[in-house]
């Protein structure tokens, strides 16, 4: 069949989606109190369902009052015994699917339970809307006359019991339908390599000579693979490369840091850049507008949506709110029941609404990525929108970086401190930390309380890493590739010494 038959088939069979989407759009809260009634009666003869009294759970009102809001750890030994071959504990039909998920502020493995409702429902249902939306908004695209490239996580599916875990992007690919490996690019077996520095090698030498027609994977690492493929082309630009690339699925991370580097690699106006959320435990949001900031929350994926207001979050204590009741420009921890078997689970993410109808967000950042220490309630969505203003000003742009508090001692006053690997530096680092410093106190007024007069705290410290500072620590810890992350806030020094450490080592 010729190519362009295939793209104008294909193109058809994802556009008829967009009348389910438009119906969610347009009956919200109908949709989603169908969708709680429906997971209730589903689960309501499992050792969880009857624990809670599922069968005469009615409404959101009672199911909010009868089970509590759960962290991982506490639904750990539940997931465990599931683990052990025991089933009908949370959810009512056979899970023989984990994602193995390590996170960025713990080193502990999560084992998130992945139903096949959840794999055909939610991820692979997400997967077809993300090429249904960019299709929808751009008619002319020749997407399918080309191939996708792929840039997943780690292989290993590991066998336990007649259960099996990996990388969530393993356990998608193993579930992938035929036309979608059709037009996927590198080869399945390439795709899950373990070994991630022979596996970027093997995508180049797979796909320099293929018509590449989009990119799908995390920004930190799509750049270290596109620098790669102009190393190893020796071309000037990625569209010497692939001519008729024509857009960017990301997600994983904030993409502001990367969107100067993306351009500078992809010279051309036409491209676009459309943002994706999802994890583990589900797939929640999509970018459904082109050249958008803001993310269309996906409300018939078998997902149900509670949202705790971050002014009085307690952790498993808080109380949520339904989607009846959130406000614009609040920021939330976002809580989800879901047909993978998890009940009012934190997800450990922060979201804010920018829209209320139809229902687009935008993350924030994480409940556990922020810095508080001396009460200036710094969140990763004022850090990177502080770097992006002093960037600009110094036409500075970053590759990765982490902050970490420097605490009182004694008289002095605290401080933070930034550990910033720069694809081009700015000419005066004195010069970009005073910017840095002054756009964080114009956008947090409890930061710039904090630094009145340096009496809580300081000027912050800016160190400029070396080059591959963060991968040789992600290396270190044996955390390349996928979706392993830099974890940008934290509380702790941990992360930061350890990089400031490994810095030495190898400056000596």
């Amino acid at each position: 069949m010729p190519i362009p038959i295939v793209n104008s088939i294909i193109s058809w069979f994802l556009k008829k989606r967009i009348h389910q989407i438009e119906l969610f759009l347009k009956y919200p809260i109908d949709v989603q109190n169908e969708l709680l009634l429906k997971l209730i009666s589903t689960a309501k003869n499992t050792e969880f369902g009857k624990q809670y009294d599922f069968k005469n759970i009615k409404n959101y009102q009672i199911f909010s009052n009868k089970i509590p809001i759960q962290q991982y750890e506490t639904f750990a030994p539940l997931i465990e015994r599931n683990r052990k071959g025991e089933q009908q504990l949370f959810w009512n039909t056979p899970i023989k699917w984990f994602a193995k998920s390590s996170g960025t502020t713990n080193a502990k493995s999560k084992f998130i339970p992945v139903s096949e409702e959840a794999i055909e429902d939610c991820h692979m249902k997400a997967g077809k809307d993300m090429l249904c939306l960019y299709i929808n908004n751009n008619l002319e695209s020749q997407l399918f006359t080309g191939k996708g490239l792929r840039l997943g996580g780690s292989s290993a599916i590991y066998e336990d019991n007649n259960t099996y875990f990996g990388d969530l992007s393993a356990i998608i690919i193993e579930h992938l339908p035929f036309w979608a490996d059709y037009s996927s690019a590198p080869k399945q077996e390439t795709a899950l390599m373990g070994e991630w520095e022979a596996k970027m090698d093997a995508i180049i030498k797979e796909t320099i000579d293929e018509n590449i027609t989009s990119l799908v994977g995390v920004p930190s690492w799509m750049l270290v693979l596109l620098n790669k493929v102009l190393e190893t082309t020796g071309k000037n630009n990625i569209l010497e490369v692939w001519p008729n690339l024509e857009v960017y699925f990301h997600g994983g991370v904030n993409f502001n840091p990367y969107r100067e580097q993306f351009k500078k690699l992809i010279p051309k106006k036409s491209f676009k850049y459309y943002e994706t959320y999802n994890a583990s435990e589900g797939f929640f949001a999509i970018q459904d507008q082109n050249d958008s900031l803001e993310l269309l929350l996906m409300l018939d994926y078998g997902i149900f949506y509670e949202f705790i207001p971050m002014s009085n979050y307690d952790g498993e204590n808080s109380i949520a709110i339904p989607l009846t009741e959130v406000k614009l420009n609040t920021n939330y921890a976002l809580v989800i029941s879901t047909n993978g078997g998890l009940w009012r689970y934190l997800v450990g993410d922060t979201i804010k609404f920018t829209s209320l109808d139809p229902y687009r967000i935008k993350i924030t950042g994480r409940t556990k990525h922020f810095i508080n220490v001396f009460g200036e309630e710094l969140i990763i969505e004022n850090a990177e929108e502080a770097l992006k203003q002093a960037c600009k000003k110094t036409r500075a742009t970053i590759i990765d970086y982490t902050v970490a508090p420097i605490f009182m001692e004694g008289k002095q006053s605290g401080s933070h401190e930034w550990m910033i690997e720069f694809a081009k530096a700015p000419k005066n680092l004195s010069y970009f930390t005073e910017l840095l410093d002054n756009a964080l106190k114009a956008i947090n007024s409890d930061y710039e309380a904090k630094r009145y007069n340096n009496m809580a705290l300081a000027m912050p410290i800016v160190h400029q890493a070396r080059k591959e500072l963060f991968y040789d620590w992600l290396k270190m810890k044996g955390k390349l590739g996928g979706q392993h992350k830099i974890p940008r806030l934290s509380n702790k020094r941990d992360f930061i010494e350890e990089l400031l450490q490994l810095s030495i080592v190898t400056s000596n």
